[in-house]
């Protein structure tokens, strides 16, 4: 019967373990959202800023894509 009780003992803790685990990682996430709102947030106002000052930033977007494009990669120079 001992044996029994140690076997429910390590799974009450392994339980406990998993459900601190996942406590402490939804704390986080929620930490990571709150910075990639701020992130977000100071983009839009670059993004802003640049716009204001007569940057056509889809114009610059479409450029470096088209760059990149002419850029072969090494498997086609093989």
């Amino acid at each position: 019967m001992a044996k029994k009780e140690e076997a429910g003992s390590s799974t009450h803790e392994q339980i406990g373990y998993h459900k601190g685990a996942l406590a402490t990682l939804a704390k986080e996430r929620q930490e990571m959202l709150k910075i990639l709102n701020i992130v977000e947030q100071l983009m839009q106002m670059h993004i802003s800023g640049l716009k204001d000052l007569g940057v056509d930033l889809e114009k610059e977007a479409a450029k470096i894509k088209k760059e990149s494009e002419k850029i072969k990669p090494i498997d086609e120079m093989v």
